[in-house]
Parts: structure tokens; sequence; C-alpha cells
């Protein structure tokens, strides 16, 4: 890695595709462990293989960026820890980690380890970074939907580092913003399990089919130069499930163009396009293009390109290669100099960086036969290999007919590298890592206000207010207006650096107005709203999986917070705060306008829910959010007014209200009577 260049990190799925990162020139790798990371389906590393992995990479001065990032249960943190404790000893050098009250464990225990926040903290800017400084984060992983302008705001201001993707799979929903896999087939992506329903086709109303959800791969190859000015810490590549030859190929190509400060060849674009594409690349985001050039799907055209690829390289000796050439370029030249002279103590004198040493043998006895030669004392003393030094200058000062023994020659070889070696500091590349853990871990008790509130989409249409039934009426910021029946707002889940002026004016306006309360879904608000005077309320974009993590968001400065949908009843009840127990659960916060694919910009303005319909006729409404964003519904509502007793133990409750009229909901819930219309139900 050049001076001033961002680290070139690479993806590693599998102990073949970890050995050809290394061998096409990634400065860093990440990869996940057995469990607790969000490429469950990969290889992955255990056992052997992880250590073999560390070893490797150390060889070959690659640091290791280990994936922690799926979300933790309280039952689970043990659990976790213990693997966190396994990479530490092994020399990880960081963390990617999503989970916010599992990093404040980890930080806890191991303060020298780096923390680097992933995609799935959703970290869209400056005031993200901040808070995440706070937490013990050194990195923040930007989000994948920032523009060239939001990225260097963001890399000029922010505390801590700045991590960008630069090419791969992109999901079409805001990372840790997506539910629609967990809801619809019970496979969770913040669990690392994701079912991908973004790849598969949907249809508008009127049964016109598109791929409006699946998005080409991104590819920044042809924005190099840019990038390198943005001041980002390091460039990701995407790619855990992908083969070894995808790695090699890719990481290849980058590698060069980072080195060569350029950006790609047509040659150069089509062999990453044969690797792997669907129907191409796209920099939409990068470039705030965001149109259906976006859109894209893996053809049998791609698939027949990749298929002709050339045959499989031999990896494993390609990165033994890079890992000679590694020891080679981290040797000092020692100048050495051995002074062997009748009647004196035999000595060798070694000078490297301007540090010098001297040690000190026994005198040298008159030969017998074969006295020492200078040749022969100059050949012992210039064998440093396993060290960090070559030699340089050899000198040998060295009377006539003596004898001294080959192994006080290397004695004193090796004594004088030792010397040297610490006075450079070169005894020990990293500090001996000991173990960190003992005893149990207890969770942490948590007290939280438990509000009955709501939050309706369409506050025009719906007559709803604070009183009796709800302590606060949530309202879209974007859509409030002054004398609407709400006291609080909802702060968008999407707030880039290049937004937050808006942001804090509409904050301004609502404060004005007589708004006491702003639900918040991001780490990113905090700020905003608390500069507008508000009190802060946790949205269940938060992710709050554990007693841990609300812990540490109510240390921020909220006062009530919302569990995870994504929880089970037992879980919701150990957890003890408020859940969504009614409405539907908005699946995908989206960047990428889906509604312009199906419909028209003039329908979504008059209609408001405009439905997407899957394979099996499933009717999932999607609308327009602010800057025209798209937020994706579940096709049917969370009902649990007839499961009272189930609730019991969860006194704050929350309930989503949409298009529906929420008197005859509400008139439910008091009466408990079951839904005639089809419903979810919070798992047992």
């Amino acid at each position: 890695m050049k001076k001033n260049h961002p680290e070139l990190l690479a993806p590693a799925g599998s102990p073949e595709a970890l050995a050809a990162a290394v061998a096409a020139g990634a400065d860093a790798v990440y990869f996940g462990g057995s469990s607790f990371n969000a490429r469950m389906n990969a290889k992955n590393f255990s056992g052997d293989s992880l250590a073999d992995a560390f070893r490797l990479c150390r060889d070959a001065g690659v640091k290791t960026n280990v994936t922690v990032n799926t979300l933790v249960g309280d039952r689970e943190m043990d659990s976790l820890l213990r693997s966190v404790e396994e990479l530490y000893l092994l020399g990880a050098d960081a963390l990617i980690v999503a989970d916010l009250g599992a990093a404040s464990l980890i930080h806890s225990y191991f303060p020298d380890l780096e923390l680097h926040a992933s995609t799935q903290a959703a970290g869209h800017n400056t005031l993200a970074a901040v808070e995440l400084q706070k937490l013990g984060f050194s990195r923040m992983v930007a989000a994948r939907e920032l523009s060239a302008e939001d990225i260097a705001l963001l890399c000029q201001r922010s505390p801590i580092e700045t991590e960008i993707f630069i090419h791969g799979a992109i999901c079409v929903s805001q990372s840790g913003q997506c539910l629609a896999s967990s809801m619809i087939g019970g496979r969770s992506g913040n669990r690392g399990e994701c079912a991908q329903p973004c790849r598969l086709p949907y249809k508008n109303e009127s049964g016109r089919s598109s791929y409006a959800l699946s998005l080409k791969d991104m590819c920044l190859a042809e924005h190099i130069p840019e990038l390198l000015r943005l001041g980002a810490a390091s460039f990701k590549l995407e790619g855990r499930m992908k083969p070894p030859d995808y790695v090699y190929g890719v990481t290849s190509i980058y590698r060069r163009l980072i080195d060569e400060e350029r950006s790609a060849s047509p040659d150069e674009l089509a062999e990453m396009k044969r690797l792997f594409s669907r129907s191409g690349f796209t920099d939409g985001y990068f470039t705030k293009k965001i149109s259906r050039a976006m859109l894209g799907v893996r053809t049998d055209s791609d698939k027949r390109a990749t298929a002709a690829k050339a045959p499989v390289r031999d990896y494993s000796k390609l990165a033994d290669a890079r890992v000679a050439a590694f020891a080679k370029s981290r040797l000092l030249d020692a100048d050495i100099e051995a002074v062997i002279e009748p009647g004196k103590p035999a000595s060798v004198a070694m000078s490297s960086c301007g540090k010098r040493v001297v040690c000190f043998g026994q005198i040298p006895e008159p030969a017998k036969s074969c006295p020492l030669d200078k040749d022969q004392v100059a050949s012992r003393l210039s064998k440093l290999g396993g060290t960090r030094f070559c030699a340089g200058k050899v000198g040998v000062r060295l009377g006539e007919g003596l004898m001294l023994p080959v192994s006080v020659l290397n004695s004193l070889r090796r004594e004088a590298v030792e010397r040297l070696s610490g006075e450079l500091g070169l005894s020990g590349d990293t500090a001996e890592r000991a173990p960190r853990l003992s005893g149990t871990l207890t969770p942490p008790d948590i007290s939280s206000a438990q509000p009955i509130t709501a939050r309706v989409e369409f506050p025009e249409r719906c007559g709803l207010s604070p009183g009796d039934e709800f302590d606060i009426v949530f309202v879209p910021l974007e859509k409030y207006r002054p004398g609407m029946n709400a006291n609080g707002v909802i702060i968008p889940p999407v707030v880039f650096d290049s937004e937050t002026a808006e942001l804090r004016a509409m904050l301004e306006t609502a404060k004005n107005a007589g708004i006491k309360h702003a639900l918040v879904s991001n780490l990113g608000h905090i700020a905003l709203a608390q500069e507008a005077g508000m009190t802060l309320h946790g949205d269940y974009r938060l992710n709050i999986y554990n007693r841990w993590t609300a812990k540490v968001l109510l240390d921020l400065g909220f006062t009530d917070l919302m569990a995870s949908p994504e929880l089970t009843l037992p879980q919701l009840r150990s957890l003890g705060l408020p859940a969504i127990v009614y409405g539907r659960i908005p699946l995908m916060t989206l960047e990428k306008c889906c509604i312009r694919e199906l419909y028209s910009c003039a329908e979504c303005a008059e209609r408001g829910f405009l439905p997407l319909v899957d394979r099996m006729g499933a009717v999932f409404p999607l609308t327009r959010a602010w800057k025209h964003r798209n937020i994706l519904y579940n096709s049917v509502p969370v009902y649990m007014a007839d499961r009272k007793g189930e609730l019991s133990a969860i006194k704050g409750r929350h309930f989503i209200f949409t298009d529906e009229k929420p008197e005859k909901i509400l008139e439910a819930y008091r009466l408990g009577l079951p839904a005639d219309f089809p419903h979810r139900r919070i798992k047992s």
C-alpha cells in the first residue's frame, strides 16, 4: 500500500478465497468465523482453518478484519464473547460489528481490539460516526448509497475512519433496515441468513412483471482517481459468497488501479464483468444517477461468460510467494564486523539503522590443524535466515593460525542479532495477548418508560389524536404540518450529510409548532433531535435485540426504546421493552425508487400506497418517503388483539397505522376480538 493510499480490503469466504485475496495483493481481508457473521452460508473459518488464516495473513503482512456483524440475543452474548476472545488471542486486527450491545461488551473486555461499525449498523452520516466513536469504534463502514459528495463530507468531518464499498453486490434496502427475508420467510438478514427476496420478480396491479428490487453490482473502477481524493481509509470489495477466481481477479484489477492511480480500461471492465455481473454494473449511487439503469439480474449470458473462465490457479502457491516477498521486504541491512585475534576475546559487532551492538566470546586458541580463514568466518556470520536482517558489509579481522569453535561463532551471531533487534524494537511485532474472560456474564438491568404509542403514515387521512388511547402519536416529519393531531414526529430513517441542514429546519418548524417528541431510528438522528429540544424515543429500526444494546441507547439519552420486531414473545418478555403489537411493519427502506419501475410518480403522489405483488399473489404496499425514497411494507399486519394474555408482560405497545381505519382496530384491541383479515403473529 502506497503512502496516502487507502487500504484495499478484499473478501474471503473460504480458505481458498483467502489465499486468492492474499495472492492478488489485498492490504487487508475480511472473513467470518463459524457463527455471528452476516454470511452464514459462506464456508467461513473455524478451528485449524481459522488459525491457519491468521498465520497466513500475518506472514504476508495482511491485516485481518473479522466479521461479528449479526444481531445477538441475551443468551448468546457469553458465547459471542468467547468467540471474540479466540479471535483476539489469534491476533485479529479488527472486528466488524453491527450489534451495539455486543460492541460495548467487546470494547470493555478487549479495549485494544479495533472495532469497525458494519454497514448493518446503518452509518449514513457524520453524526452517526460521532456517536460510534463514543462507543469505542475507530472506523465506520459507510452506507453503499452515499454519493461522492456525501462520502467526501463524511471523510472530511468524521472523527473516525471511513470505509467505503467500491465493488460488488448491493442490497436494494438500506443495510440494517431490511426485514423482508425475516418477516416473509423466517430467515433473518440481520442474523446472517438472508434469502434474497429482492432478487425475485414482482408485478404491479395490472400484472406487468419486473425485477424492480434487483440491483446490478456496484463497480466504481472508472472513478479511482476521484475516489483516491475523497479521503477514505479503506476501499472494500464485496464478495464473501464468491469463489476464489472472482476474489483473485477483482482484487488484482483494483490493486493495479489503486497503485497506478488510474481508472479501469475497457479490457479490465470486461474482465470484471466476465467474472460476475448482473446485466453489467452500476455507479448510480456514487454519481447520483439513480434510475432504472441500476436494475439487473443474473442472466444466462452472464452465467455462460463466467463459466468460460481460465483454469483455476494454485492460489496457495501464489500466496506463499507473497509471504516470501513480504519476509524479504522486511529485512534490514546489517553490517557485521568480527575481530578474532590472539589473547583477546573474540568479538562480533553488528549495526543497522544507526544502532550498533558488540558481543564478546571466548579467547581463540592456536589451531592444531585447519585454522580459521576469513571466508569461513564471514560465511558463518552472514547466515541470518529467519531473522529481520540480511548481511550488508561483512568485515573480518583475523589473526594467523587461530581456532574458534563454529558453535561460538554461531552463538555470537545469534546474540548480536538478538541485541540489535532489541535496540531497534524488533523483538516482537505485537504484544503477547492474554485471555481476558472470567466468571459469568450478567445482563444489565434496564429501566425504560413503557408508553402506548402509534405512528400514522398518512396523517391527512387519519383523525387519530394523542389522548386517552395513546401517549404519543407520531407522524412522518416530512408530512407534519402545524395543527395536525400529533405530538411527535418520525425522523426519516435515512439522512445524509448533505441533507442535515434541511432536516434541522424541519425539526425547528415542528418544535415551534409544539412538537415535543421524536421517534429516532438511527444514531445519526440523536444530535438532531436533541438540538431541537425533543425527547428521544427509540424506533424498531435501531435493531434492539438484547439488554446490552438497550443499555447503550438509554445511556445515549433515549427515554424509551422499541424492541426489534424479529424477537419472539419469550424474548420480548425477557427484554421488557415496548413492542409493535399491531400494523404493517416496514420491510425495506429503498434509496432507489421502485415505484417508478412499476407505476408513475403521478400515481405515487395521488394514491399513497401502490401494490407490489409477489409470485404467490401477496401484495406488499409501497409508498414514497422523504427525498423520493421508498418504504416497502409487509403484506399483512401484525395482529395480537385476541392474545392479550401473551402480551401481559409487555407493557409498552406500539401501533402502526397505514391505510386502515384506526377506530376499528382500537375497538378490537379493547375487546380482544379475533381478526377478520389476513395477519401475522408475534412468534411464540
